[in-house]
């Protein structure tokens, strides 16, 4: 079977003894990742629900996490990204919707528009891309893209394993420790951090948010001018990520998280750019990109390297 030359990095599935590396890679994304947790005990759950999705004999999405990581070459685990089968199983997804409203005065002779968002589950039943996060000291020579695209040449290689659209989001603005958005519309309901409350819906679902979160629609013109400006955008160290999705077709259009209010982008899966552009043809034979990718092997045995390279 084609495989990477020795030395070269590549993409596999990742697996249980990739714990202590993955908790260090967690330990420098600086909080803020729900998927990629900085907590021993919520990433090998993880590593375990990967394992047993990997495992499972199933012809629609159920309820499946799968695990991806990057090794750099010589046996260092130095990236990962991850990807949810079907989101709103075990709890729903929420989003805020921008919408526009007008109210108008025909005493006054005055009009006011701003925009409004609304709390929807618009993705329940999507598959979610998540959780990609790369070393500092491998931030070049494309690695990122190579793995953001690892996760959509696994969806093709197992198309019956995944919905009809993709969701992915990305994280928004934050200063510090802080999220301007969270402090003005979630943290008073829920008595703490946008980084506590992060780890806590990594570990133990988002209940939290129908419990508490306000139900009404939020008029953003009544938020502070700090917390108006931060919705649906990226954070600095996410823009690359975001970028991405874009070339691939994403399409963002008003919905951002309810943490900090980075955008949600959607796509439909078949229009992925790099699942339209590939060419799956059985398991014996490599799935290969214009991107110059190749991909091989199914479930655990998945690999995908640069072309390129190849021998």
């Amino acid at each position: 079977m084609t495989a990477p030359n020795p030395g070269q990095p590549f993409i596999r599935m990742a697996r249980m003894a990739d714990l202590d590396a993955l908790l260090a890679l967690a330990a420098l994304s600086g909080g803020g990742m729900t998927n990629l947790p900085n907590d021993r005990a919520a990433l090998q759950e993880r590593l375990a629900w990967s394992e047993d999705s990997l495992e499972a004999q199933i012809t629609a999405p159920q309820d499946e996490f799968y695990m991806l990581a990057l090794e750099d070459g010589a046996g260092t685990l130095i990236g990962t990204a991850s990807i949810f089968s079907r989101i709103g199983v075990r709890w729903p997804f929420y989003s805020y919707k921008s919408a526009r409203v007008t109210h108008a005065s025909r005493g006054l002779g005055r009009s006011f528009s701003t925009n409004v968002l609304h709390l929807v589950n618009d993705f329940d039943g999507a598959t979610e891309i998540a959780g990609l996060f790369l070393h500092p000291d491998a931030r070049r020579d494309h690695m990122g893209a190579m793995l953001a695209r690892s996760r959509y040449l696994f969806i093709a290689q197992h198309r019956e394993r995944f919905g009809d659209q993709v969701v992915a989001e990305i994280r928004g603005w934050m200063e510090g420790e802080t999220s301007p958005f969270w402090d003005a519309v979630a943290g008073p309901f829920f008595g703490g951090g946008v980084l506590e409350a992060d780890l806590f819906n990594a570990m133990h679902g988002n209940q939290f948010i129908a419990d508490l979160m306000p139900r009404y629609p939020i008029y953003t013109s009544m938020l502070p001018a700090a917390a108006r400006e931060v919705i649906g955008r990226p954070h600095e160290k996410s823009l690359p990520a975001y970028r991405l999705l874009m070339g691939e077709d994403f399409l963002d259009d008003g919905y951002c998280d309810i943490f900090d209010a980075g955008p949600t982008v959607h796509a439909r899966t078949d229009h992925i750019a790099t699942i339209r552009d590939c060419a799956v043809v059985d398991e014996t034979t490599p799935t290969r990109t214009s991107k110059g990718l190749i991909a091989t092997g199914r479930l655990s045995d998945f690999r995908l390297w640069r072309e390129e390279q190849a021998a």
